[in-house]
Parts: structure tokens; C-alpha cells; sequence
């Protein structure tokens, strides 16, 4: 739980890059403008799933891993999972 809270409490600082905006939105098929906020309401979902493993954050809820720098809070990436 302790790792939820440490990301949660600085879910204002999650951002990605422009590359990361094409590739999230690729990789979800995404038909939204703001892949950013999307994603933290993914985050910010009770039933999400969040742990860190090395440098990266990973949370998982609906069938999807979004996984996000530990130190820069920058979306990396995301995707679906079965």
C-alpha cells in the first residue's frame, strides 16, 4: 500500500512526452486528446494496481499496465494486458 500512496501523492507531476502520447494512443487505441488525464484517472482508480520495481511504476487496472518513471513521473508507456 505504501507505494500506491507514495505515487498518488504526486499524481500531479505525471506527464509524457509527445512520442508518448502517439504510443500510448497506439497501444490502447485511444480516441482521446488528453492521454495524460486519462491516465491518472486510470491511476487515481480504486481498483488500480500500482507497485515499483526498479526505476519504473507500474499500475494495472482494466486489463491495462501503464508503467511510469520512478524519478521524472514521465509515462513511459502503456498497454494491454490479458
Amino acid at each position: 500500500m505504501e507505494d500506491k500512496k507514495v505515487l498518488l501523492d504526486h499524481i500531479d507531476k505525471i506527464h509524457t512526452t509527445e512520442m508518448g502520447i502517439a504510443r500510448i494512443k497506439k497501444n490502447l487505441k485511444l480516441d482521446t486528446e488528453d492521454v495524460v488525464a486519462y491516465c491518472k484517472d486510470r491511476v487515481m482508480d480504486n481498483n488500480c494496481s500500482i507497485y515499483r520495481r526498479g526505476k519504473n511504476w507500474y499500475c494495472e487496472v482494466d486489463h491495462m499496465r501503464i508503467t511510469i518513471n520512478a524519478y521524472s513521473y514521465t509515462i513511459i508507456t502503456a498497454h494491454i494486458v490479458e
